[in-house]
């Protein structure tokens, strides 16, 4: 229990210490890894320790869980096997028969299932263009609308999305809002704080940093039941990440300030200067005064605009693939949010019924030397 006259830590030593939490049987400062399957009962037939089974309980994901919750400002958390696994838990739990309401432009995975799979389970979809609030409230339908789902920044545009807006809107028509705060991080964005209901994150990404873990998560604003339908599905789909992986998750996390912070300045100096090359025709980086959600993004964003920008080129899709081929210290590949730096034209990964752009390059800014990268992307740009 903290005493009363412990000052509140903040976010960076939460985050670094991962609690503060030392193993109480041998005083390590690096949590064990529980990777038990089953927890013995006592003679009563009863749990002691609260843990039955390792499908709904872990210790490892739960002190992932706490460092998150801590992090989001929230009620509680739950780790998943993947993002994608915890993006849809966040819809199998609304009540049916659901209308929602989703960025026209998002993260392509999971517009796929909201497309594709999401109708033959009651779930009614409208994709419209979130940064016009006018579309939105337009979309709502009276008693049917059961959640607004922002992505802020919108995965791979940028858009930023009033999330206070949005909260205010969906609340109004008896909703929920969910936010996929990917890409911002709860380093630069609280969505919790600023009304939304429930936050999603592919941890795969910022959280875990380093390109080795699969894992999402989902951090609600209050324990109701609509978080309780998101933990059954949880429990029934057998959707908990492994043991291991909560370990390196947990791991990432500690260093999330440190990466977040060197991101956020590489991106800045990469969109300044991308911006001076005649080739490309838009940089798109919520950082920059001539982005058009930038007063939002200085508003909800505190500490940085993020690691990911994109850019456009003026020779179309064929001078976009001549870069990515050209680059040498970029690697190409697809997901983001890791310590390398990584390129990707995102139009031929979605294929033909994309929105994106097809003379469009995402960027995933890592921790690299900023100019090395900068030289390394020019270079690859006037030479295509």
């Amino acid at each position: 229990m903290t005493d009363s006259a412990t000052p509140r830590r903040r976010p960076a030593t939460l985050a670094a210490q991962a609690l503060g939490v030392t193993d109480q049987a041998t005083g390590a400062i690096i949590p064990p890894i529980h990777i038990t399957t089953t927890y013995e009962r006592a003679a009563d037939n009863t749990y002691p320790h609260g843990l039955s089974y390792a499908r709904p309980d872990n210790p490892t994901a739960q002190h992932v869980e706490a460092v998150i919750t801590a992090l989001e400002g929230g009620s509680h958390s739950m780790v998943f096997a993947s993002g994608m696994a915890a993006a849809v838990a966040a819809f199998e739990a609304l009540p049916r028969p659901a209308h929602i309401i989703a960025p026209k432009v998002m993260y392509w995975g999971l517009r796929l299932w909201l497309t594709q799979d999401a109708p033959a389970q009651g779930l009614e979809v409208s994709f419209v263009d979130m940064t016009d609030l006018d579309a939105v409230a337009h979309a709502i339908q009276a008693g049917r609308t059961r959640m607004i789902w922002a992505e802020t920044p919108g995965n791979p545009m940028w858009d930023v999305l009033d999330v206070r807006a949005l909260s205010n809107m969906a609340h109004g028509a008896g909703a929920l809002l969910g936010v996929d705060s990917t890409a911002a991080t709860p380093i630069l964005t609280q969505p919790l704080t600023l009304g939304a209901d429930v936050v999603m994150h592919s941890a795969t990404k910022y959280l875990n940093g380093h390109s080795d873990v699969l894992a999402g998560s989902l951090t609600f604003a209050r324990e109701d039941s609509y978080a309780q339908r998101a933990s059954a599905v949880r429990n029934h789909t057998g959707a908990i990440i492994g043991a291991f992986e909560a370990a390196l998750l947990l791991r990432g996390l500690r260093t999330l300030h440190v990466r977040v912070a060197a991101q956020c300045r590489n991106a800045m100096a990469i969109a300044k200067h991308m911006g001076r090359l005649t080739p490309v025709t838009h940089v798109l980086y919520p950082g920059l005064e001539t982005h058009p959600g930038h007063a939002i993004a200085a508003r909800q964003m505190d500490g940085g605009f993020g690691g990911m920008l994109s850019l456009r080129f003026a020779g179309g899709a064929a001078a976009a693939m001549r870069v990515a081929a050209g680059v040498k210290v970029w690697k190409r590949a697809t997901s983001l949010g890791g310590i390398e730096s990584l390129i990707e034209h995102r139009a031929s990964i979605e294929g033909p019924s994309t929105p994106v752009p097809d003379d469009l390059l995402r960027l995933s800014v890592g921790i690299e030397d900023a100019d090395d990268l900068i030289a390394d992307l020019e270079r690859a740009i006037m030479e295509s």
